[in-house]
């Protein structure tokens, strides 16, 4: 069904840049769903790989070319922009190419945004991590998310607390078009947490959830690919990076040179202060792994992190330089530079 079908309940989109390793894997998990009518449109951002080729090889899914993004305008912006045009399904659903759909999922997904009267439904993916570079960063960072936009004040109207991820964002097609969609947020880096935002203070009711049984996701397949992504996100995502990154290089020595202090005040034959030492520093190790567990990783990844505490400071202190210093991004081979900020803490980005 073509996307101006009346009868196509829900339009996907899904933005795709070289992305022939998970392309087919989430196309597969989306043809498959049932229980609601909808429409797939992936749109080609420009791919020289064979992602074009894979999303064609789908009978009913309809293939768009993105066309290069003006200046000012992301790329991932201008991606969904082209998508979503036209459309007249009464719910579009934005999802990422290293998505993996639950069966049965896009239907509930209507169902619960229908339910609690949401204009805007996200999830945030159950992450898939395979490396140990994966398990010692993403629960750190998930759940510095977790702390940062606690759902119960990102789910209340009344708290100014706004999260999406843009991996799943359901959204009603009129309000969304009604408030500008994507145009109105076509140069910022967090589409997703600027495009709830934009629901939110027009009093459109938003849901954000962890969505585990429903969509998961692997976001990163190398190490430098990680790097970079969460060198684009983080200062973005947090206020206060380096006083985050503070926080957490003090953490780190705290827990192991407690410990270290430990043993080696134990082996000088000095018993008492040397249990104290570890007493101490395995408290502070547990209060550590009781925070990381509530970004929903596994107890390995969980134990893990401790050792990529250094390793996440490194990055937001790096995420902070190319944001306020250098100025600058590279993402997906695009490289954007970003203007000084205006007196109201604006910037913007150019295409360079």
């Amino acid at each position: 069904m073509e996307p101006s079908d009346p009868k196509v309940t829900v339009h996907v989109i899904v933005p795709a840049r070289n992305e022939e390793d998970c392309l087919g894997r989430c196309l597969q998990s989306l043809v498959s769903q049932q229980g609601i009518s909808f429409q797939i449109t992936v749109v080609d951002d420009g791919s020289t790989d064979r992602t074009r080729a894979i999303a064609e090889s789908f009978s009913g899914i309809r293939v768009i070319a993105a066309g290069e993004p003006a200046s000012g305008v992301m790329g991932k912006c201008n991606a969904l922009i082209k998508g979503s045009d036209g459309s007249t399904a009464e719910w579009l659903l934005f999802t990422d190419a290293d998505t993996f759909h639950y069966p049965g999922s896009l239907a509930a997904s209507v169902q619960e945004a229908q339910d609690h009267k949401a204009d805007l439904l996200s999830y945030s993916p159950e992450q898939e991590i395979r490396h140990w570079w994966e398990l010692m960063l993403m629960p750190l960072v998930f759940a510095e998310l977790t702390r940062t936009y606690p759902t119960e004040r990102v789910n209340d109207p009344g708290d100014p607390t706004v999260a999406a991820n843009g991996q799943y964002i359901l959204v009603r097609r009129t309000v969304y078009e009604e408030l500008g969609g994507h145009h109105s947020l076509a140069s910022k880096i967090l589409e997703d947490l600027e495009l709830a935002r934009l629901f939110k203070a027009s009093n459109y009711k938003i849901r954000f959830r962890y969505g585990g049984g429903m969509v998961r996701t692997r976001m990163y397949r190398t190490f430098q690919a990680m790097c970079d992504g969460w060198t684009k996100n983080l200062t973005a995502l947090f206020n206060s990076p380096l006083l985050l990154a503070t926080k957490r290089a003090f953490e780190f020595i705290a827990i192991f040179g407690l410990l270290a202090l430990g043993v080696v005040t134990i082996i000088k034959s000095h018993t008492v202060q040397g249990v104290g030492f570890l007493a101490l520093g395995t408290s502070l190790y547990l209060n550590f792994i009781f925070r990381i567990r509530q970004a929903h990783f596994s107890w390995a990844a969980n134990l893990m992190a401790s050792l990529g505490l250094l390793l996440f400071v490194s990055l937001l202190i790096r995420s902070y330089l190319h944001s306020h210093i250098r100025r600058e991004l590279t993402w997906k081979g695009r490289k954007y530079r970003q203007s000084a900020p205006n007196a109201a803490g604006n910037s913007s980005i150019h295409k360079g």
